[in-house]
């Protein structure tokens, strides 16, 4: 009556509500990271609750998911005694033997040219300017220190505890939300989008851990047979790296490079050796583990790690690939649907699945 088009109002309509709850993921997104944490935690332990739940009795999974929580704090336990003492001592070896060794490997050598003497004394300017502002950032923040750690310490015991109910009602839950649609097209397709969702986070978290192990292990065990010198502290900021997509590897790499440089290591079989890990690692372990669920082009992923930067920091990289691969996954299903909503006889049409 008004001339207003009803299908442009209600497609105007659902695109005010859809930058409205982008806004409100901004304003939450410290909250909601912590709760995306603590389901990606979740999905990391749920095949040891399966498997403790097939065995143990009672209806509940409260007690498998007691004795898992305890195997993996043990787990933890023991892994900080056997590898985070070694850690720390060549931590502070390595704090207290870099500067010297820095400014030894900045001495022009007798045999090399003046290019090559040049890139050492930029490299090593850049590694000092790095070192002084890191510190810089270190001191400041020391004073803010105090009131952050109590935030910290209390989401490192939140993490746990969401985790715990994901694992205890993530079928009530799923159950709740596929109740919110009614029987029909719309219903099956939400889900067929949580169960694509579930395998996504399933693979890509459980991948994740094991790739961050392979790495660990196989640079412990590489650097210290080439005696490279704080070889399980360069192992761990690779293994830990890995969990920052593509960046994360070749910032380590880089790392790598340059203290074995330092340090008087043979650089060439620690390139050459990088080189081949990670070719082995891409082409190889990662595809294997991530499956079909993560497929995403370099250019993608790129876009995703720098712009999950600008917008969350560590954060915002560590997510991602998640992210887009949901986004992807959304895309994919909702196109499916209209093509088997526009392939079918009868009544059925594309606004009736979305």
């Amino acid at each position: 009556m008004l001339g207003i088009d009803q299908r442009a109002a209600r497609y105007a309509w659902t695109a005010a509500l859809v930058v409205l709850a982008l806004f409100l993921v901004y304003l939450l997104r410290r909250t909601l990271f912590i709760f995306v944490v603590a389901l990606l935690f979740a999905y990391l332990l749920s095949p040891l609750v399966n498997l403790l739940d097939r065995f143990l009795p009672g209806r509940t999974r409260t007690p498998a998911l007691t004795l898992a929580y305890a195997i993996f704090v043990g787990a933890v336990v023991l892994l900080g005694q056997q590898i985070g003492s070694r850690v720390a001592k060549q931590a502070s070896q390595f704090g207290k033997d870099f500067p010297a060794m820095l400014a030894n490997w900045e001495k022009p050598a007798p045999k090399t040219t003046p290019e090559i003497n040049s890139l050492k004394a930029q490299v090593v300017e850049k590694v000092r300017q790095q070192i002084a502002e890191s510190s810089n950032r270190i001191l400041s923040a020391v004073a803010a220190a105090g009131f952050t750690l109590a935030g910290d310490l209390l989401y490192v015991v939140i993490v746990p505890i969401l985790a715990f109910f994901f694992l205890k009602d993530g079928k009530a839950m799923r159950d709740h939300i596929l109740g919110l649609a009614d029987d029909g097209p719309r219903r099956a397709l939400l889900d067929d989008l949580m169960a694509d969702i579930h395998l996504l986070l399933a693979h890509y978290m459980r991948a994740l851990v094991i790739l961050s192990l392979a790495a660990f292990s196989a640079y412990s065990l590489a650097f210290s047979l080439m005696g490279v010198p704080f070889a399980v502290l360069l192992a761990v900021v690779g293994g830990l790296l890995e969990f920052i997509p593509m960046l994360g590897p070749l910032t380590a790499g880089l790392l790598i490079v340059i203290v074995g440089a330092v340090s008087g290591a043979n650089v060439p079989a620690i390139v050459i050796f990088l080189l081949a890990y990670r070719v082995f690692q891409d082409y190889i372990l990662s595809p294997h583990l991530m499956g079909q669920g993560v497929e995403l082009h370099p250019l993608l992923v790129l876009f995703g790690v720098f712009g999950g930067a600008e917008v969350a920091g560590i954060a915002g990289t560590f997510l991602s690939v998640p992210v887009l691969a949901l986004a992807r996954i959304i895309y994919l299903r909702i196109r499916k649907s209209r093509l088997t909503a526009r392939l079918q006889p009868g009544p059925v049409t594309v606004e009736s699945v979305l």
